[in-house]
């Protein structure tokens, strides 16, 4: 038996563009590749996740008028895919297995996640008993995705009559769950004697990115085959099935694993162009301050979108350095992206005056460094307005995890690439990229970081110095570790409460923050889920 795996990219919600593209993929396995089954990823023909759209009744009826389109239309090339299947007792993660214009057999997923970024259990009831269907004559077990990581599921695989395991999937990425998928592969067949077959979506939606790595593994645990990352494709292979076991003539493709900091770029890329893509954006703004945040973001955009497309804004003030408009015109340059400068004096000045009256004899503060932040934001919302280019916000974790960045100011943007990458990883990620080609300067990467909105400012003036900031920040947003924990660790009393304290308090502004791209295994938003008004304390 020959099978195609369709690593393929689809669009929440658009029943239509989906199904077609199933369908074209579905002609090129007959045609092109003499297939004999093409598996697709879970719920591929909604997208995933639909969240609330799976309570539009509407949505129902396009889910069933496409299945039957596309049941229609099979032939002797088997299809498996994935959709929500609406019955009078409630709604199912489900797929099916199709033929020669007959639907085989229908699997509902048992398993149903409901922690991190998924609440299946708001939407989908579990189906019960393992789906067993012959496929040319290979006896062989249907599971859809967190199936296959219960232990309970493995249960039912080590009792049934199946030399394989085809398992569908919708598994985001974050560092180091290519790993992780592996290796539960390879001790789920070994705890089975079951040849394993994992399909996985590709595709960046909202905060989350599928990273493809759809994979192959033998009974024995080896890796058969193993599709690139972040790439959209139809991965074939032979199957033979000798008395009762299978096997593979050879391994055919076993894409090589991505460093960390490629991963994570190119994680950034595809998460950039899909957002953009999918909700019509044609190119991207960015503030360019001189700073690193800002040059990864611009280098990024560029990348991802074509530097033809984005555009850069350096908004100096009276506190911005030669040293910041030299550099970001300097990288602009290297990049190709056209840019324009916009001072904020003037615009800040008049705030000033228009607020005298009511600020009277006060003291100048924060407040001020803020009303800088917001010119540069009123600044770059009024280019995306007019040029209907996407606004890409510059924060990183570090910064909005203890509040140091300011609410309709550098927080402006409909999109933040940085959102979850702490400022550790945003220097890493620099180096990287100029290692591919150099056009950061080195200023940026080295320079002390400072907001530049007062007199000699550096960031170290309010916070910690990011190599003890990050890894206190990752203990107690990633790890859940309490403070009286991570002091226990070895790190000072002071700076945990400090830094833990205002974590908690900025909880107000991180909800209001634009969405970014999920990286780690905690990220802020729908993975990391805290009131704003909280009398918890924890020591």
């Amino acid at each position: 038996m020959k099978i195609a795996i369709a690593q393929i990219n689809t669009l929440v919600g658009n029943i239509k563009a989906n199904r077609d593209k199933i369908l074209d993929y579905m002609v090129k396995a007959r045609q092109d590749q003499d297939i004999d089954l093409i598996v697709f990823p879970e719920l591929v023909l909604t997208g995933y996740p639909p969240e609330d759209l799976l309570l539009r009744p509407g949505l129902a009826r396009q889910v069933s008028e496409a299945m039957e389109y596309l049941t229609a239309r099979s032939s002797d090339t088997g299809i498996i895919l994935g959709y929500p299947d609406r019955q009078p007792e409630g709604l199912y993660n489900a797929c099916d297995y199709i033929r020669n214009g007959n639907t085989v057999l229908t699997y509902r997923k048992q398993y149903l996640p409901n922690y991190g970024v998924f609440d299946e259990a708001r939407y989908f009831i579990p189906g019960t008993g393992p789906g067993l269907v012959h496929i040319q004559g290979i006896p062989t077990a249907i599971s859809i995705c967190e199936d296959i990581w219960s232990d309970a599921y493995a249960e039912q695989l080590r009792d049934v009559d199946a030399g394989m395991v085809i398992n569908l999937n919708a598994s985001p990425y974050h560092f180091g769950k290519l790993d992780e998928r592996r290796e539960l592969l390879k001790r789920r067949a070994r705890e089975t004697g079951k040849a394993m077959v994992y399909v996985n979506m590709v595709g960046g939606q909202d905060e989350l990115v599928f990273d493809g790595g759809s994979m192959v593994v033998d009974a024995g645990g080896e890796t058969i085959l193993q599709a690139p990352q972040y790439e959209e494709g139809l991965y074939c292979l032979d199957i033979d099935y000798e008395g009762d076991r299978i096997a593979f003539p050879s391994p055919l493709l076993i894409e090589p694993d991505l460093s960390q900091e490629e991963s994570i770029y190119r994680c950034l890329i595809l998460g950039i162009q899909d957002y953009a893509r999918k909700n019509g954006f044609h190119g991207a703004v960015i503030g360019l301050s001189g700073g690193i945040d800002s040059a990864l973001t611009l280098c990024l955009a560029a990348d991802a979108l074509g530097s033809d497309v984005v555009e850069a804004l350096l908004m100096p003030s009276r506190y911005t350095s030669d040293m910041s408009m030299e550099d970001s015109i300097e990288l602009s340059g290297d990049l190709g992206v056209h840019y324009d400068v916009i001072p904020i004096e003037k615009p800040f000045d008049a705030f000033l005056e228009a607020l005298a009256p009511v600020f009277g004899d006060r003291p100048v503060d924060v407040t001020e460094e803020n009303i800088q932040a917001r010119c540069r934001g009123i600044l770059l919302m009024a280019v995306s307005n007019k040029m209907g280019k996407l606004v890409l916000a510059t924060g990183n974790k570090s910064e909005l995890s203890v509040g140091y960045a300011t609410l309709y100011g550098d927080m402006a943007g409909g999109f933040a690439p940085l959102k979850d990458l702490s400022k550790t990883m945003v220097t890493r990620l620099c180096e990287w990229r100029n290692q591919q080609t150099a056009v950061i300067p080195r200023r940026i990467i080295e320079r002390p970081p400072s907001a530049e909105l007062a007199p000699d400012q550096k960031d170290e003036d309010s916070l910690p110095p990011y190599d003890i900031l990050d890894p206190v920040l990752e203990r107690y947003i990633e790890l859940d570790q309490s403070p009286g924990e991570i002091i226990e660790a070895g790190y000072d009393r002071e700076t945990v409460l400090k830094v833990t304290r205002m974590v908690d308090r900025n909880e107000y502004k991180r909800r209001q923050a634009a969405p970014g791209i999920k990286i780690s295994k905690r990220a802020f938003g729908r993975d990391r889920r805290y009131p704003i008004t909280s009398g918890y304390r924890e020591e």
